[in-house]
């Protein structure tokens, strides 16, 4: 059975300024078997986020430059990772602010280790049940490789041919085309597409949704501006044509 389970080792990436604070951090999160990426402002974080895929991430609100809202609001546009924000904030509009960008959980400093690591696993845990989920809603068994004329999708090796060539696809790119293959002829949602790939509830910034088909796109289409495999349906969502 195909599963979305990501790498062995849970990636975290830390967004934090304060260096001891940072070190704190990374220090009881490489103990808990966690791989840890660090960032001390915004540009650098959203960078590692874009290029290394973390599975989570860890992200202070006051940053130099651009503070950790705008750079929330940044990531949401193309992925859905849980986002916990750190802040020494305790006013209740800047928890507000947080949660509305869509950062998935809020801790206000000082916090203890404890509570932290309880919300990462949390938010992990969630993670792996909305795909666990996904998984189990294949309406077909997901152990059997899918031809579609020129496009061949192996599910047991995790590779995609497009005559015959290897496509270089990202792992959302893969999983997304995954889900739309698996449901073909029928529409999904952004909502559905979010939920079941990404693992993520709120569906406020569907954009994630489009930018990851428009990429798609651009590698299984022949005309991207026309395409013919991965349709839209306006006001409704995605449907996979093969």
């Amino acid at each position: 059975m195909l599963e979305f389970t990501g790498p062995v080792t849970v990636k975290i990436l830390v967004v934090e300024d304060d260096l001891v604070l940072g070190d704190t951090l990374t220090y009881n999160l490489t103990k808990q078997g966690y791989e840890v990426y660090r960032a001390e402002d915004g540009c650098t974080a959203i960078e590692i986020a874009k290029n290394d895929h973390p599975d989570l991430i860890l992200l202070d609100v006051m940053l130099p430059g651009m503070d950790g809202f705008e750079v929330c609001r940044v990531l949401r546009q193309e992925m859905a990772v849980p986002i916990v924000m750190l802040t020494a904030r305790t006013d209740e509009v800047d928890r507000v602010v947080g949660l509305e960008v869509g950062a998935d959980d809020y801790l206000t400093k000082p916090f203890s280790m404890r509570e932290l690591l309880a919300r990462i696993k949390a938010q992990l845990r969630r993670m792996r049940m909305m795909k666990k989920a996904f998984v189990e809603s294949f309406p077909i068994p997901a152990s059997q490789p899918m031809h579609f004329s020129d496009l061949d999708i192996d599910l047991n090796r995790c590779e995609v041919r497009l005559r015959g060539k290897l496509l270089d696809l990202k792992p959302k790119e893969y999983e997304l085309l995954t889900a739309l293959a698996l449901h073909r002829g029928q529409v999904l949602s952004r909502a559905q597409l979010l939920r079941y790939v990404w693992g993520w509830e709120n569906t406020g910034n569907s954009r994630t949704v489009d930018v990851h088909i428009r990429w798609l796109r651009s590698k299984i289409e022949a005309d991207p501006a026309a395409p013919q495999r991965i349709v839209t349906v306006w006001g409704m969502g995605y449907r996979f044509e093969g």
